[in-house]
């Protein structure tokens, strides 16, 4: 075997290698804790919101803490939903074995109703949902 034909043959290995890491570990992504909360102090939530008014705040944030393989490389998605229509969808990466992400959703006066947030895997899964009110 050549010296090109044996590097390409090794190059074409570690690359298949490569490009089957992140997807073969969104599967193995678990929520250990789920949370839509007013601020996120040093990495983490500072309260839970459950019920909440639009003049009290002016953004929320959906922090999420992931626990996988320690190889892990790939995105979630946050999705918003406001009375069950999507009003904001948030890639975010994940790297690594235990990792903590969150998105940021502007408030805005009358945006009242039932909200959710999905937290989702690269295949479309829905992890987790938390969910809260707005007057």
């Amino acid at each position: 075997m050549t010296v090109t034909r044996r590097f390409c043959t090794t190059a074409l290995a570690l690359a298949l290698l490569v490009s089957g890491l992140g997807s073969a570990h969104a599967a193995d992504l678990k929520i250990t804790e789920m949370a839509v909360t007013t601020k996120i102090v040093k990495g983490n939530p500072i309260d839970s919101v459950r019920r909440i008014s639009s003049t009290s705040v002016k953004a929320l944030y959906c922090f999420t803490r992931i626990s996988s393989p320690e190889d892990t490389d790939t995105t979630i998605k946050q999705v918003w939903y406001l009375n069950d229509e999507p009003v904001g969808e948030y890639v975010l990466p994940v790297k690594g074995g235990r990792w903590r992400t969150y998105s940021k959703r502007a408030v805005e006066k009358g945006l009242s109703g039932e909200w959710r947030c999905d937290a989702v895997d690269a295949d479309g899964k829905v992890l987790k949902s938390v969910s809260f009110t707005m007057n």
